[in-house]
């Protein structure tokens, strides 16, 4: 209580009016360009009031015109508010969609728009820029004004397939394909939106090898899709291995190595 007396003692009737329409609209973080449209009043001098409230320690200034309040801290919903057509994807929405255990210290921002990676509030972001086409597969997750946009199961494991380096690891990747419930008609659509030939040969050849079931319309896709050229099967790893003709894979993780990854038991 004596904080709260302190509080209102030391800030104007704008500021603790400001303060006041935030708790009742439940916003956590805003634009400076929208925030009198959401609380549906105009302040005399807005830029003031902000600047103020941020000097009180009231309010953080996450970027240039963004803000949020001081104690909100969820950093999906931070990082996918300060970049437009975005979502959470990658390393970051495999460990939040239950698929590795492996927590990232840096939160994966996949997004259309060109963004520099950052730190915010003590949290690193990679912001990774995909063509417009790519994008697909996004859901909510969270809830009310906490929610947040994050690519679904089956599109981010085609987008870790599709850029393996932000994917925490090809075992992690393998264990997850085996882990996973997926519809197949969702990766026939998320692989030709990612229109990665590689890409959905791994797949193909990962879901058959792991007999997963319900995936015979995906692996019939994807092999129509093989070509002439060969893949390597992890493509960050060395030129050895077994050629398989039918996927036109060259498999430099071998069957044994990846059945032993993926933890089941034939």
């Amino acid at each position: 209580m004596a904080d709260s007396v302190y509080i209102s003692e030391h800030l104007t009737k704008p500021q603790l009016e400001f303060l006041k329409l935030l708790d009742d609209y439940e916003i956590q973080l805003f634009k400076f360009s929208e925030i009198e449209l959401l609380l549906e009043q105009k302040f005399d001098n807005l830029s003031e009031v902000l600047e103020n409230l941020v000097d009180k320690e009231l309010l953080v200034r996450i970027e240039k015109g963004k803000f949020c309040r001081q104690s909100f801290r969820d950093e999906y919903v931070i990082g996918t508010f300060i970049v437009e057509n975005s979502a959470v994807a990658y390393w970051s929405a495999l460990n939040l969609h239950g698929l590795t255990e492996q927590f990232s210290n840096t939160v994966f921002i996949q997004t259309t728009n060109q963004k520099n990676d950052k730190s915010i509030l003590g949290t690193s972001y990679k912001f990774v820029r995909i063509a417009p086409n790519k994008k697909a597969g996004i859901i909510q997750n969270g809830y009310g004004n906490l929610q947040y946009p994050i690519t679904d199961v089956e599109k981010t494991i085609v987008d870790c397939f599709d850029l393996p380096q932000h994917s925490g690891g090809y075992a992690e990747l393998i264990r997850a394909v085996s882990q996973a419930q997926m519809q197949a008609s969702k990766l026939v659509d998320y692989c030709q939106a990612v229109n990665n030939i590689a890409v959905t040969k791994r797949i193909g050849y990962l879901v058959e090898l792991l007999q997963i079931p319900s995936m015979e319309s995906f692996i019939d896709f994807a092999k129509m899709q093989v070509k002439n050229k060969y893949n390597l099967f992890d493509p960050q790893g060395l030129e050895e291995g077994e050629f398989v003709a039918e996927w036109r894979l060259r498999l430099n993780i071998s069957r044994e190595e990846l059945l032993d990854i993926s933890n089941k038991q034939y």
